[in-house]
């Protein structure tokens, strides 16, 4: 194998294991980890957290390199901070109510919303092998939104409305990633969420514990990594041969749950996340099927065939 395709493996491995390790800190700085009464952060002030470093370690970069901006697209940029710091909210407040690797695998369904957001909104053409992996996606999140006698579990909608804003969140960035370099997205995107998301945590906000601070750096930090690794790995090689690698983030996140809370999803959750994990592979398969066809026609990566 090429040396670029074993760094680009070990730069998602890594990524995937900053993943876990934010939400992993999430979970403690909301469960009362380090609190000297026990109680735990709420989310808002841990989606703060989360911004604040986030923008930190962003700004130092910034600073240090100092590469060129362009003009904002203000409307994008708050559109884009917008849904992205409401499916993080989310997110956060999935990982106190439900297994991490519940959670983790519902929010990894934001591609399929992504792809059904991209067909409506922007008319891409989705064909019959991509819906039915939505489908299948769909029935997966099914069996973990729902309990044994089809009782429904509301703690995970809360994980299904971040992937739904995680995917609108992916739209916005299309039409921002082309126009501005990524330091400058990064860094308005970090701006303009920390500047909402301390607003609206200022009217639950306790003042943290040394440690609660600490678990607030890593749920930030640990982010922002991840972003960073993420990024070197899609330069490393196609992002189809790399974005399968992105699921060892379940592995990584039940392990550190089990570990830290004794915490596991039933044999009833599994089989949901095995069904969306079969569909997000299925997924990555067709793109990358597509993306070959696009460089032999020379034309972009849509495909026109009905399929």
């Amino acid at each position: 194998m090429e040396r670029s395709r074993l760094l680009a493996i070990a730069s998602m491995l890594t990524a995937t294991l900053f993943i876990a390790t934010s939400l992993l800190m999430a979970k403690l700085v909301g469960s009362g980890w380090g609190a000297p009464d026990g109680q735990g952060l709420n989310p808002l002030q841990i989606t703060a957290g989360r911004f604040l470093f986030g923008f930190l370690g962003i700004a130092s970069i910034v600073l240090a390199r100092r590469p060129k901006f362009e003009r904002p697209a203000w409307r994008w940029h708050v559109l884009r901070s917008a849904l992205g710091m409401s499916g993080v909210g989310l997110m956060f407040t999935a990982a106190l109510l439900i297994p991490l690797a519940e959670t983790t695998a519902i929010t990894f369904l934001n591609p399929i919303f992504a792809m059904i957001f991209a067909a409506i909104l922007l008319r891409e053409q989705v064909g019959w092998i991509r819906w039915s992996c939505a489908a299948l996606a769909f029935a997966g999140a099914l069996v973990l939104v729902l309990k044994a006698g089809f009782v429904l579990r509301p703690e995970a909608l809360v994980a299904l409305g971040a992937a739904a804003l995680l995917g609108g969140e992916v739209i916005a960035l299309k039409f921002l990633s082309g126009r501005e370099p990524l330091p400058q997205i990064l860094l308005l995107n970090n701006l303009i969420a920390l500047l909402v998301m301390s607003s609206l945590a200022s009217f639950v906000w306790v003042w943290p514990s040394a440690q609660q601070w600490l678990g607030l750096a890593g749920v930030g930090l640990a982010m922002v990594s991840a972003q960073a690794f993420f990024t070197t790995a899609l330069r490393l090689t196609e992002a189809n041969f790399i974005a399968p690698f992105s699921y060892a983030t379940l592995l990584v996140s039940a392990g550190m749950d089990w570990a830290v809370f004794g915490s596991s999803p039933s044999l009833r959750a599994w089989a949901g996340v095995a069904i969306i994990l079969a569909a997000g592979l299925l997924l990555s398969w067709r793109q990358a099927v597509r993306d070959r066809r696009a460089k032999q026609t020379g034309q972009p990566g849509i495909s026109t065939s009905p399929e």
